[in-house]
């Protein structure tokens, strides 16, 4: 199985601050050291998420990235597709063989039964935005005024 990468769990958490920061912008610094990452690596995502009008950026003094968009009008699954490729699921990498009664069928029913899945996590990463999500994390005292 592909999965998910790491990528969806880094722009979720950078939306995330950037909604806590309530327009303030942050540096991919900044919020790499909140992911306790590389900088490089939170500026690729944020780079993915600037492409899907998601964030901005500004250069220079008193620069960085800010929300494109409300909180409320960015969902888990707007962040999943600005940076995820491909499947969830992976599907057979070669043709099963056709003189097998599982090979003959088993492509057709896996692939339908992938969509239908692929689907569902669609559907439920799209009823989280990351305004609800940062509810969330203030309701439950675990948030930080510095982040």
């Amino acid at each position: 199985m592909a999965g998910l990468s790491s990528r969806s769990a880094v722009a979720i958490h950078a939306l995330t601050m950037l909604a806590h920061r309530r327009g303030g912008s942050l540096t991919s610094a900044e919020i790499a050291d909140s992911l306790e990452s590389n900088p490089v690596l939170v500026r690729r995502v944020l780079g993915r998420l600037r492409d899907a009008d998601l964030v901005r950026s500004t250069e220079g003094r008193g620069g960085g990235w800010s929300l494109a968009r409300t909180p409320r009008d960015i969902t888990l699954h707007d962040a999943y597709a600005a940076v995820e490729e491909g499947q969830i699921f992976s599907r057979h990498t070669h043709p099963p063989s056709t003189s097998c009664e599982v090979g003959r069928s088993i492509g057709d029913l896996l692939d339908a039964e992938f969509q239908r899945a692929e689907r569902a996590l669609e559907e439920r990463l799209g009823r989280t935005t990351i305004a609800g999500l940062l509810q969330q994390i203030l309701a439950s005292g675990n948030g930080s005024r510095d982040h």
